[in-house]
């Protein structure tokens, strides 16, 4: 008898099954159970059922293939948080099209790079967004424009209210297959422009079942979301595990750090994902009373915990992943500091440069392994290289990242070793900022790093070796970065050095510029970004502080 056993596709894991069915059981079974309650800035928040939410999205569905939006139509989704967002999402999910989900902070060519590379045909925008996207879809079939940020569209020929798509008439369920692209959402790399992270349907369905498992989700949580519905925290960790549970969430704009509690406490929320400038913001002040029983915080024990009231569950995973393949245990508290241990739904494994384990107290490369299109993303759009590269030989995915693995087998954050930056939550590749900095007249060499950050963990900070003097260039600098790039990638500072350290083979010794950071941080010597006033306590870009 062999000992490789053969598997029936229809026996995989989401076959015959996909995220409309999901979203149809829930509201068959739960009717008229809270899901979605919008907390807008401005205006009266609203509450949708399962079977109200899940009949605007059947005629939502309904409007687009009026439209022509078909199965593997690639439809754009650039949008802030808005109930819209969700049910141009699900509408695309319920027709067998993919969305194509971007930061609604990204430049003009940026966005031009994500319409061109992903071929998307249709589009789903809001009012200060709409001439930016209509001018990078030119040829776009449709473009639909909401009204979720108070302002009014244009409403060409090709721009029309995202209204007018709910028709009166409904949308039939397709027959989609598991293994069927769903979404995709593009992340920061190693190279210069960011790759298209293809999730199928089986995928958003596992990102369900697991995270809910994984956050301890019953029906009765209730979950705040502020994070953006363009990153899988926000709609993997939190909407679909609270559609899997069958329980409800709170969608804001935004992080405010004055609007939180208010809605919190509201809202009775019981579940958060949270990231460190938000906890860091909300420290500043006082404390209510509030019904959160648990924040995923990053790590365990976080040391805000206390002053909280909420513990925190420590976690690590990519957009990649879908899931955590690291998580503590919402009934057992894990090491204070750590981001758990491996979870039993993937395989994880540390590793030296040389292949082999390491020992308790060493750090290695983080190395995952699961099931491509199911708890693996199915690959990157359109890149087979790209693809085949993220991979070893046995087929384990190479996460980029350090970690140490502590004697228990719980594992810390260590180190990026794809050259990546934190900057508020934001996933940052320092080649995309040095690739436009290089373009700068008068520029010989550019090393951008992590600086450190009181509020927002790091930013950006580049060093530059310039091919001439030329007064003036931090600022030139600055501005090239504000015209291409989104505003959280936008260096917080730019040093101009007469050579960049040099390490083995030539390379960058990047851990000495940071060093460097770190000692002038410390010394109050690094100079303030290009004197813009933002050296001490600068807003997260795109969020509300007050």
């Amino acid at each position: 008898m062999s000992a490789r056993m053969p598997r029936s596709p229809q026996t995989a894991f989401g076959a015959g099954r996909s995220i409309d069915w999901l979203l149809q059981v829930q509201a068959s079974g739960r009717p008229n159970k809270a899901f979605l309650t919008w907390e807008p800035f401005i205006g009266q928040p609203k509450t949708w059922s399962y079977g109200e939410f899940t009949s605007q999205v059947s005629r939502v569905a309904a409007g687009m293939r009026r439209s022509g939006v078909g199965r593997g139509s690639r439809v754009l989704v650039h949008l802030d948080n808005c109930p819209e967002y969700l049910l141009a999402w699900f509408a695309c999910a319920r027709l067998g099209a993919v969305a194509v989900c971007t930061n609604s902070r990204s430049t003009r060519e940026e966005l031009s790079y994500y319409t061109s590379h992903s071929d998307a045909r249709f589009a789903v925008t809001q009012p200060n967004l709409e001439a930016l996207v209509a001018a990078v879809m030119p040829g776009a079939a449709e473009l639909w424009v909401t009204s979720c940020d108070g302002a009014s569209s244009r409403a060409t020929e090709k721009c029309r209210r995202f209204d007018s798509l709910r028709a009166e008439d409904d949308c039939g369920s397709q027959s989609i297959s598991g293994s069927s692209a769903a979404f995709v959402q593009y992340t920061s790399g190693t190279t210069g422009r960011p790759k298209g992270v293809v999730l199928t349907h089986s995928n958003a369905l596992w990102a369900a079942r697991v995270n809910a498992a994984h956050e301890g989700l019953t029906a009765s949580d209730i979950h705040l979301v502020y994070l953006p519905l363009f990153h899988v925290n926000a709609m993997c960790y939190s909407v679909l595990a609270t559609l899997w549970a069958g329980s409800s969430f709170v969608l804001q704009p935004r992080f405010s750090a004055s609007r939180f509690w208010e809605v919190s406490i509201r809202n009775r929320c019981t579940w958060a994902s949270q990231i460190s400038f938000a906890l860091n913001a909300l420290a500043a002040g006082q404390v209510p009373s509030h019904s959160f029983r648990m924040w995923g915080a990053g790590i365990s024990g976080h040391p805000l915990e206390k002053r909280f009231r909420v513990p925190t569950l420590g976690w690590w995973g990519m957009t990649e992943t879908v899931s955590h393949p690291i998580v503590g245990d919402p009934h057992i508290a894990s090491m204070a500091g750590t981001i758990g241990h491996p979870a039993p739904e993937y395989e994880v494994a540390v590793v030296r440069d040389d292949g082999s384990a390491v020992e308790p107290g060493e750090t290695g490369a983080l190395l995952v392994r699961g099931v491509c299109g199911v708890s693996l993303f199915a690959g990157y759009l359109d890149d087979e290289q790209a693809t085949a590269d993220a991979f070893d030989e046995d087929g384990w995915f190479r996460t980029g990242d350090l970690v140490t693995v502590h004697g228990d087998g719980a594992i810390s954050f260590a180190d990026r070793a794809k050259d990546m930056l934190k900057v508020g939550g934001e996933n940052v590749a320092a080649s995309e900022i040095e690739r436009v900095i290089i373009s700068v007249e008068g520029v010989r060499q550019v090393a951008v790093v992590a600086g450190p950050h009181p509020t927002l963990a790091e930013v950006p900070v580049a060093f530059v070796v310039l091919e001439y003097e030329r007064p003036g260039i931090e600022r030139e600098i600055i501005d090239a970065c504000r015209e291409r790039l989104s505003d959280f990638k936008v260096p917080r500072a730019v040093e101009v050095v007469r050579e960049l350290p040099q390490g083995t083979l030539g390379k960058v010794a990047k851990n000495l510029l940071r060093a460097q950071l770190r000692s002038a941080v410390a010394t109050s010597e690094l100079r303030s970004e290009a004197s813009n006033g933002e050296r001490t306590h600068p807003t997260h870009p795109g969020t509300t502080m007050g």
